[in-house]
């Protein structure tokens, strides 16, 4: 299983709407081991996060009045991508770890955008 990426609004009946990811764009978000392994880490968690932790117990939703404080998170961790990468696992190297993890962010930062765009939120599951 894997971590998709969506840009949502909510309609005048509170209802969410996942809007479709625009052709060209990825919702891949990460494996769905990334919740505990990557985005809700320990490494994660130190930078002073408060979006990607919550992968560790569910779902994430950012409300369209957070995303802007949510693509700051995404910047914090961009900057700290090689901390936040696993080195530990050997099937794996650490390198291809922070490639890997660079493009699951990169397609959640452009989601993030997206969501900004059509003053939309952003939801992880």
């Amino acid at each position: 299983m894997s971590l998709a990426v969506d840009v949502f609004t909510v309609d005048e009946h509170d209802e969410l709407n996942v809007l479709d990811v625009p052709e060209g764009q990825s919702d891949l978000a990460g494996f769905e081991s990334w919740r505990t392994a990557v985005w809700g880490s320990d490494a994660v968690r130190t930078l002073g996060t408060r979006f990607f932790p919550v992968l560790a117990d569910g779902d994430l939703k950012v409300a369209p009045h957070q995303v802007g404080d949510f693509l700051r998170e995404c910047a914090l961790v961009r900057s700290s991508i090689e901390l936040v990468a696993p080195s530990t696992d050997p099937a794996k190297s650490h390198a291809e770890y922070v490639r890997q993890i660079s493009q699951r962010l990169k397609n959640i930062e452009e989601a993030a955008r997206r969501a900004q765009s059509v003053s939309g939120g952003v939801i992880i599951w």
